[in-house]
């Protein structure tokens, strides 16, 4: 593997329009990629067509790149390349749906938000259904249809605010996946206020109950349990991007 200092000065060079350079990164960090792209197998794409996907995005992480930075490359290309992955498979359509249910999707999306923007509680399943005059299960499938493959974040039972997500859950086969994890998860936090920092790092990080960090914050349980939820999508909509 590349060091730091031999990365940032094939960086420089292929900045600056060497393609030679362009393919010693790409060749040392085919393992990253390839790891990368583990998280992405399954979903009726051919492997080789993900591996150009993710070399697109290594790609336009060499040339967005800013050597001044105080991170290492790979730290800055793993979210990049996650991207570009995810956007190709949530433009492809790996799971195709009827128009009807797009559009569908767009407005229960719209009616979501605009409660969020009037500060109302988000709508459940049912308000959701009686306000489209359509079935709960309609509106579940019509919200799944617009959904990329499930983060490794969500919660596997949303109702149950001690149920753990699926990266909880899941035993990295070896340190590169557990890495490639963890640097995406910290840098989507380090995109989060400090105080959401402090909620998610008590809460996550600590095993803080809600009630052990709304007496540390100086607020009501039910104020950190609305908080928490809000910061949980935020970070969601984070890594879908």
């Amino acid at each position: 593997m590349l060091d730091h200092n031999q990365t940032m000065h094939l960086i420089k060079q292929a900045q600056s329009g060497d393609e030679h350079a362009k393919e010693l990164l790409l060749e040392h960090n085919a393992p990253l990629l390839k790891s990368i792209i583990r998280h992405y197998t399954g979903k009726n794409v051919e492997y080789d067509d993900l591996f150009q996907i993710a070399c697109v995005g290594f790609l336009k992480a060499i040339h967005n790149f800013d050597t001044n930075f105080n991170v290492r490359f790979s730290t800055y290309a793993v979210p990049m390349i996650s991207g570009e992955l995810k956007r190709f498979l949530r433009d492809d359509g790996f799971v195709k749906v009827s128009r009807a249910t797009k559009q569908l999707s767009a407005k229960i999306s719209a009616f979501v938000d605009n409660c969020k923007k009037q500060n109302q509680p988000e709508p459940t399943i049912d308000q959701i259904a009686k306000k489209f005059e359509i079935s709960p299960q309609e509106v579940v499938f019509a919200m799944e249809s617009a959904q990329i493959p499930i983060s490794i974040y969500e919660k596997t039972d949303e109702s149950d605010e001690k149920s753990q997500s699926l990266l909880d859950k899941m035993c990295a086969e070896d340190k590169t996946d557990d890495m490639i994890d963890k640097i995406m998860l910290y840098a989507i936090i380090d995109k989060l206020t400090e105080r959401e920092k402090k909620i998610i790092i008590l809460r996550y990080f600590r095993d803080k109950t809600q009630s052990e960090i709304a007496t540390h914050l100086g607020v009501s349980q039910v104020q950190v349990s609305r908080l928490e939820s809000k910061i949980l999508d935020k970070m969601r909509k984070y890594f879908n991007e």
